[in-house]
């Protein structure tokens, strides 16, 4: 079924690319562009109209229906699936025209062009997980109909937009929560919290706040903040007590915990141990810091120390009096 679709979209493709080289009357009125112009919209010539709306708002920019051209000129790149062109020609009318009649059908287009613009054709026919995608062409949607619905609240075009907009919402902060569980996989702790807490303070009522506590409590566990870890724990209990980290009230970490060993000690599944355990403080890194200034400082030939680093080793002074040559000995 795929395939059919596939074969459908390359044939429209080509359809539109030999439609594009249309030429046009020069000697066309401007009612007679407008109307072939309308003809083309009912029979879904999206190309063809295009280029007849062009035409008609450079031949007669100042006629009677080039407001309107300009307004389905809009409409008709977004049906044509040109979203950037849709964008751009809405503001271009929104910027010409604020006090327009129908400038509330120019800010709902904007959002419908940027609605669609990362699904694409592929996405409309393949099972592609919209929440993992970039979300720049969501959040833009989304900003593009909150204007709509703040400037003109009592437009036709609102309630369509309030509700592309709780998905839209739903959708952004279900790509925090992915990007949250990539930092968890990473071990990257503490960005993992601040997607999670991103989440939870800028995202209520969505299903994505559950997940945010979750990942919060995860993160602060593995960072061992128990005290963070116990209240954003609690808030999951309380607000979301059948979410899926939670079995029979116990928290289950989504992810397995970091796995500091060597790699000696993981290719032999642990029989050879080559690194004792941590002092709290320390980490591999500053011991090796330290480990390569004594080996350096062993290397030192002997007639390179200096005498008071000898007098001292040998006389056993405090590390006051080496530092100061003696003068408080």
């Amino acid at each position: 079924m795929h395939v059919k679709h596939l074969l459908l979209i390359a044939i429209l493709a080509l359809t539109a690319a030999c439609s594009s080289n249309e030429v046009l009357d020069e000697n066309l009125s401007e009612t007679e562009l407008y109307q072939q112009a309308q003809s083309d919209l009912d029979t879904s010539s999206y190309t063809s109209a295009i280029n007849k709306l062009k035409a008609l708002e450079s031949r007669y920019p100042f006629g009677r229906y080039a407001e309107q051209a300009q307004l389905e000129l809009i409409y008709a790149y977004y049906k044509n699936v040109e979203p950037e062109a849709a964008r751009s020609a809405a503001e271009r009318f929104i910027r010409l025209h604020p006090q327009h009649p129908n400038v509330d059908y120019a800010y709902y287009l904007k959002g419908l062009a940027s609605f669609d613009q990362d699904r694409g054709l592929l996405a409309r026919f393949l099972p592609l997980d919209m929440t993992k995608r970039d979300p720049g062409a969501a959040r833009d949607s989304y900003n593009e109909f909150a204007q709509l619905t703040s400037r003109f609240p009592t437009s036709r075009y609102a309630p369509d937009a309030k509700q592309r907009m709780i998905y839209l919402r739903n959708l952004l902060a279900a790509y925090e929560i992915h990007v949250a569980h990539y930092y968890l996989s990473r071990h990257a702790y503490v960005a993992a919290a601040n997607r999670g807490r991103y989440v939870v303070e800028n995202f209520q009522e969505t299903p994505a706040v559950g997940d945010g506590l979750a990942v919060m409590t995860e993160a602060y566990q593995r960072l061992t903040l128990d005290e963070l870890a116990a209240t954003s724990l609690e808030t999951l209990k309380l607000n979301y007590p059948d979410h899926p980290t939670l079995v029979d009230g116990q928290f289950v970490p989504r992810e397995e915990e970091a796995d500091t060993r060597s790699w000696l000690a993981k290719a032999t599944l642990g029989l050879i141990e080559s690194d004792t355990p941590l002092p709290p403080g320390e980490t591999r890194a500053s011991q090796d810091v330290i480990r390569q200034y004594e080996d350096a400082k062993e290397q030192i030939p002997d007639e390179l120390k200096s005498p008071q680093q000898d007098a001292a080793q040998s006389e056993g002074r405090s590390w006051l009096s080496y530092l100061t040559f003696g003068l408080f000995d």
